[in-house]
Parts: C-alpha cells; sequence; structure tokens
C-alpha cells in the first residue's frame, strides 16, 4: 500500500485508527482505517472528547479549563503522535514557556490590570507585550529545544489579557496536562510508540 493511500491526511491518524481498531477487535474498521470517512470520524470523535473533558471540568469546578490553544495542541497528540512536537516534554514545556513569556509582556508594559485586549481596545503598550511574548515564546522554545507550535497561541491569550492571574495560568496548565494524559493513553491503547516524556532519538 502507498504511503499515499494509507495516510490520504498525511501525518499519522491512520495508524492511531488501524491500532484502536485491532485492539477492539472491529474489522470493519480494520477494513476501513485508512479511509476520509473514518478518519474524519474519528477526528470528530476524538476533539468532541478531548474539550469536552475540559468543559466537564470546568463546569464542575468553575475554573476555566478551556482555552483556544489547546485545540490545536489535541490535533497534534492523534494527527502526528511521534512528532517531537507532540511529545508531552514540547506540550507542558511548550505552554508554560508561552504562559511565562505573556505574563512577563504584560508586566514590563504594564498591562496586568489593564482588561482584555478585546474590551478595552489596543493600544501601543498592547502590540508591543503580544511582540515580545511571541517573540520570547518563540526564542525560548528553540533555545530549549521544546518546540510546540500552539504554544504561540498561548501566548497571545495572556499577553492580549485574556488570562491575567497567576491562578488562571496554573489553571491551563492542568488542562494541557489532562489533554497529554489523554493523548497518552490513547495513543499507547492504539499500539502507538507515544514517548512517556521526551521526544523519541532525543
Amino acid at each position: 500500500m502507498s504511503t499515499e493511500s494509507r495516510y490520504p491526511l498525511g501525518g499519522r491518524m491512520s495508524d492511531v485508527v488501524l491500532g484502536l481498531a485491532r485492539r477492539f477487535r472491529l474489522g470493519p474498521l480494520m477494513a476501513r482505517y485508512n479511509s476520509t470517512l473514518v478518519l474524519g470520524l474519528f477526528a470528530f470523535i476524538n476533539g468532541c472528547l478531548s474539550i469536552g473533558i475540559m468543559s466537564l471540568a470546568a463546569l464542575l469546578t468553575g475554573q476555566p479549563f478551556v482555552f483556544p490553544s489547546l485545540g490545536p495542541t489535541a490535533f497534534l497528540l492523534f494527527y502526528t503522535p511521534q512528532a517531537a512536537t507532540a511529545s508531552p516534554r514540547n506540550a507542558l514545556a511548550g505552554h508554560l514557556v508561552g504562559a511565562g513569556a505573556g505574563y512577563l509582556s504584560l508586566w514590563v508594559f504594564g498591562l496586568l490590570d489593564a482588561g482584555p485586549a478585546l474590551s478595552v481596545g489596543v493600544s501601543a503598550s498592547r502590540v508591543g507585550a503580544a511582540a515580545l511574548s511571541l517573540g520570547l515564546t518563540a526564542g525560548l522554545m528553540a533555545w530549549l529545544r521544546v518546540p510546540h507550535p500552539p504554544a504561540g497561541a498561548t501566548t497571545l491569550i495572556v499577553s492580549l489579557g485574556l488570562l491575567t492571574e497567576i491562578d488562571q495560568l496554573g489553571v491551563l496548565m492542568l488542562g494541557v496536562f489532562f489533554l497529554v494524559v489523554q493523548g497518552f493513553v490513547i495513543n499507547r491503547l492504539a499500539g502507538i510508540d507515544y514517548p512517556m516524556w521526551s521526544p523519541r532519538g532525543s
């Protein structure tokens, strides 16, 4: 079977679907694991499950466990589970770098109590904070060798003033942790050699 027919969407989601079909002995699914219809259905169910768990945690605790940057992280964990960017280390460290850089940028530009940009508007200070946060996040992820593209969204969420309290950043990181645990469980159930921590070969 050619690579294109086995992975019609690119990535390695077909391997996850095939592994789960084998694990749960779903014969018809094993025969169609690489069809676009089946892959789309898996992505739909897994996306609902990933964010549904976070939303339920938010509902039960009253804490904002759902963040826009979790969506792209979930996609990486199941679309390219063996890529370095999807490893637990990179996901957790990348978001931590993004949250820290965003908070530092708010502090540098005196915006910790300014309110979110969506409500109060964009000022020169806000532009500076956003630029600094993204620059710091990109640079630190490269220097620390923990690239995780969704962290770029995390740093902007913070530097644009949507999350400004330390406890909110703690909840954000807890949400990332829960998502990584889900990724680990599902990928390992599927027989994917998903790393415990560091990317393979690092």
